[in-house]
């Protein structure tokens, strides 16, 4: 709903619309109620635009640009993104650690073992940071009643169909306090297919148990879904509950899920960098970047939000345009991309290009379109593989070094665009020209991401 009214201000700014949308930012983003006059009621809808973008590591601007649009499109919790709860006071928590639940009912989408199974695992990931303990119980009330409806399900609050608002959890307190509602409009999954309920019911036990969201996109309490393997909390969100509950005395420390990696950060390092249909993709640890020329900022996403089925972890790509392909590189492995959908037959063995089986990772790979050449960088050397004839060149591998004098013995990332290489290593960033073989200026790997 917090994207319908955005939506509908970018295209009619009438005082009806104006007047439907600060309904919805009242329910998102504490705008307050009782606004008259249009002019201040646009003035405020701006300051929330804006409050929306910071809160989303958006360029702030107030204005409903192309990607603030594309965030509010995305599935979404149902709790609010201010940081308290409207209605209850600060830092609400269960003042006992054995806290009870009871499922109500259960989706058709799925067998009743399985939602037991998502249920059981997603308080699981709290009970193992803190010393809460979760009970089942089958009648009676709960601390935590979970149930799944649709549209107006019984508290005021409704859902608005598929996909949008997938859920949303109250605070824990008396009555509704704790209570937890999935809407049954979704389609929940037990894989990275539509919406996994085990992670969408983690995310909403957190605010159950007295958490806010997080505006870290690498947290499981970050608002939007996205789907990940592993363990799913990060640093920020085990830090938030154990503010509240403290650590779990029967468990040495939990290593967390690495926080998302930050853009301007001065010793941001890339892992892999491709183009894709005129788009630039650079992968870091989990995420990638996604640079358009009509996007005035990096958009930051999870890999497997987008490409469930390519690991965590990206050591190369490159773009073969001819062929309208992504390939990916992750360890001995590689992956085909036909724009955003994976290609059947995948994945593959790197050796099938015809490297040595004591190759075990790419380091960077690079298609030169003038040549039709792709160069692959492992460890202090290159290779160079002929697409067109699907073979690797005679005379092969290469030093780097010689080849490349100016940009060191080893590569991060590689990207050609209109005669120049570009070379990543750590935190540097050389442009390298082709034709004249020789350094012409070295940057900040992360001034390509307007930094």
């Amino acid at each position: 709903e917090v994207l319908t009214w955005l939506y509908n201000l970018s295209l009619l700014m009438s005082f009806t619309k104006m007047s439907q949308q600060i309904t919805c930012s009242q329910k998102y983003y504490d705008m307050p109620a009782g606004l008259q006059g249009e002019r201040k009621a646009s003035d405020l809808m701006h300051q929330k635009i804006r409050e929306m973008q910071a809160f989303f590591r958006l360029e702030v601007t107030g204005k409903l640009d192309d990607n603030t649009l594309e965030v509010m499109e995305m599935a979404r919790c149902g709790v609010p993104d201010v940081a308290e709860y409207n209605h209850f006071p600060r830092d609400l928590k269960w003042k006992n650690t054995n806290v009870t639940f009871r499922i109500l009912n259960y989706t058709p989408d799925l067998r009743k073992a399985d939602v037991d199974k998502a249920v059981r695992n997603a308080f699981n990931v709290w009970s193992r940071v803190t010393p809460l303990r979760f009970k089942k119980l089958y009648e009676g009330n709960a601390d935590i009643m979970i149930s799944f409806g649709a549209k107006e399900h019984g508290d005021f609050n409704p859902f608005d169909g598929p996909e949008g608002l997938l859920a949303h959890a109250y605070p824990p307190g008396n009555g509704i306090g704790g209570d937890t509602h999935f809407d049954e409009d979704e389609t929940w999954t037990k894989d990275f297919h539509t919406f996994n309920l085990f992670l969408v019911a983690a995310h909403e036990f957190g605010h159950a148990l007295g958490m806010a969201h997080s505006s870290d996109p690498g947290s499981l309490m970050y608002p939007v879904y996205s789907y990940g393997k592993g363990y799913p909390l990060s640093e920020d969100d085990i830090k938030g509950i154990q503010s509240l509950y403290g650590e779990n005395p029967d468990h040495g420390r939990v290593k967390p899920k690495p926080d998302a990696p930050t853009k301007c950060d001065p010793e941001l390092s890339f892992d892999a960098i491709t183009e894709l249909r005129g788009e630039t993709i650079i992968f870091k640890d989990r995420f990638y970047w996604r640079l358009h020329p009509q996007m005035p900022e990096p958009e930051q996403t999870l890999i497997k939000s987008t490409w469930p089925e390519l690991p965590n972890q990206v050591d190369a790509a490159y773009e073969n345009a001819e062929k309208d392909i992504v390939i990916i590189f992750s360890g001995i492995q590689m992956w085909a991309l036909n724009g955003y959908n994976l290609v059947e037959g995948y994945p593959k063995y790197i050796h099938k290009l015809g490297l040595p089986k004591t190759v075990r990772k790419i380091d960077a790979a690079v298609n030169i379109r003038d040549t039709g050449k792709t160069l692959l960088f492992v460890d202090e050397e290159y290779w160079s593989y002929d697409e067109e004839k699907g073979t690797m060149d005679s005379g092969y591998p290469r030093s780097i070094e010689n080849d490349f004098p100016g940009i060191g013995d080893e590569v991060d990332a590689v990207a050609y665009h209109y005669g120049y290489l570009y070379f990543y290593h750590e935190h540097i960033q050389f442009e390298y020209s082709y034709s004249s073989r020789k350094v012409m200026r070295i940057m900040r790997a992360n001034s390509i991401l307007n930094c």
